[in-house]
């Protein structure tokens, strides 16, 4: 019990870091909305061009970050060595990508249809590779238990940016969709700067150790292109296979600006994740890190559910983050949602392989994965556009999530509490169908029925798996 209060800990700091920071990005969604219209298409610009920075970052990382983790924990490894050694590798390959893509920039934009603003293209490789060369800094922060610098330094670029967007395209009225790019790398320059003081070389570079780092990371690579393109593959080909290449921009723009409102699922499953992850391989030699892991995956699902009741349940109100031109796009807000929660989840399974080294199962799942995806996309977005965007994820990430089960359970077989989170499952389904087909137009009372089904579910949670007694504070009271 005192490793999961322990990860409760972390994630709780990492999670008000990635929360918050989340929340303040969402400030730019509003402000891009509000100075790029729908039909303009400028947010789906921004929308692709951030797709291709996500992909690339998965490449230029190389599994890096999962390797670090599990080298430096072994006993028999110097940690210093590890660090520096991922430091050197990855830090020689972004500096290589930058130069390359400096280098060739003007038949990359063109390559990429960009060929009139090849800046949009520039700024985004400069961005990309310091953001790969700082995981490491940062993954070591998070080795050395250091989360409040970690979501200092998160949060120090997030409102960084923010200020200087709302600067030109609030203050002083701007539409252009080149400052967007020109912030984000300010930002990312400053926190370059800032993380000197977490870049130690002194383990030096070995070359040994490097090449079995390589052959641990590379499979991770592979699921990390799969699972990448699971998330970003629809925003990258929309373009290119959506009939009407004026109006592509339009529907990506709206579909980019409403997936931004289902990301607070991904919010959740980042915080957890930057915890999980050095708790996992830290664990591992325990002989009760099963029964940890299968709680952990209980209370993960029932806090993702949590959130996916709140923000159906007040969609209402959150949809005026967008203007009102992106509205229609709402309709696909549950979809990515769940979609979200199978990706969780799914990443929650996929610690089996990473302990017992077999991470070439990952590369299965997920590209088994993105082929169904990229397939649904490529048959159903010329018909019905970003509906079937969504639908590609969910069923995407569904597949790799039970393959990544079953398969998990002949080769690391933990007992997950599969009653208990199938009752909440079934529970959010009821309270979500009954949301929906309320009869109330008055928002008000609409919203507080909601707010009542939010509570039911609340309650459950307490009296099934946080009962009150149990939480600090509250418990002073009870016992009173």
């Amino acid at each position: 019990m005192a490793g999961l209060k322990s990860l409760a800990k972390d994630t709780a700091i990492y999670g008000v870091s990635s929360i918050v920071g989340r929340f303040l990005n969402y400030l730019l969604v509003p402000i891009y909305a509000a100075a790029m219209s729908a039909a303009s298409g400028g947010y789906g610009v921004v929308t692709e061009v951030y797709a291709w920075t996500a992909l690339l970052m998965v490449v230029l990382t190389y599994g890096m970050e999962t390797t670090f983790f599990r080298f430096v924990n072994k006993e028999t490894e110097n940690p210093e060595r590890v660090y520096s050694t991922v430091l050197c590798m990855v830090g020689s390959t972004s500096l290589l990508f930058a130069a390359v893509c400096l280098l060739f920039l003007h038949p990359l934009a063109g390559a990429m249809e960009y060929a009139e603003h090849p800046w949009y293209v520039g700024m985004m490789a400069l961005v990309v590779a310091m953001d790969a060369f700082q995981c490491i800094p940062f993954a070591y922060l998070r080795y050395k238990k250091r989360p409040i610098r970690f979501a200092a330094l998160k949060l120090f670029f997030i409102l960084l940016n923010i200020a200087l967007n709302l600067v030109y395209y609030v203050i002083m009225k701007g539409d252009d969709v080149f400052y967007a790019f020109l912030f984000n790398l300010i930002c990312t320059s400053v926190i370059m700067l800032l993380l000197i003081p977490q870049l130690k070389f002194g383990g030096g570079f070995h070359k040994p150790l490097a090449k079995r780092m390589l052959v641990y990371s590379y499979p991770i690579l592979i699921l990390g292109v799969a699972g990448i393109l699971n998330q970003v593959a629809d925003k990258i080909i929309f373009r290119h296979i959506y009939p009407d290449k004026v109006e592509a921009k339009t529907q990506l723009a709206i579909y980019g600006a409403c997936s931004k409102i289902a990301m607070i699922m991904a919010m959740l499953t980042q915080a957890f994740r930057y915890a999980y992850e050095p708790f996992v391989f830290g664990k591992s030699k325990d002989k009760d890190s099963k029964v940890i892991y299968a709680q952990a995956m209980k209370y993960f699902i029932i806090f993702t559910l949590l959130a996916f009741l709140a923000v159906m349940f007040y969609l209402d109100v959150l949809k005026y983050i967008l203007a009102p031109d992106y509205w229609p796009g709402l309709r696909v807000v549950p979809i990515v949602m769940t979609a979200e929660i199978f990706m969780g989840i799914y990443f929650n399974l996929s610690f089996w392989y990473k302990l017992i080294d077999e991470t070439k199962w990952g590369a299965y799942f997920s590209f088994a994965g993105c082929a169904i995806l990229v397939l649904i996309n490529i048959v159903f977005v010329p018909i019905y556009s970003y509906k079937a965007c969504a639908w590609a994820g969910f069923i995407g990430y569904a597949v790799a999530m039970l393959l990544s089960y079953f398969v998990g359970q002949k080769k690391y077989p933990i007992n997950y509490d599969l009653k208990a989170i199938g009752k909440y499952v079934a529970l959010a389904l009821v309270l979500y169908v009954i949301s929906a087909f309320l009869p109330f137009e008055n928002i008000l009372l609409l919203l507080s029925v909601r707010t009542v089904l939010l509570v039911l579910f609340v309650a459950y949670i307490v009296k099934n798996d946080f009962p009150l007694h149990q939480i600090p504070v509250i418990n002073r009271f009870i016992k009173k």
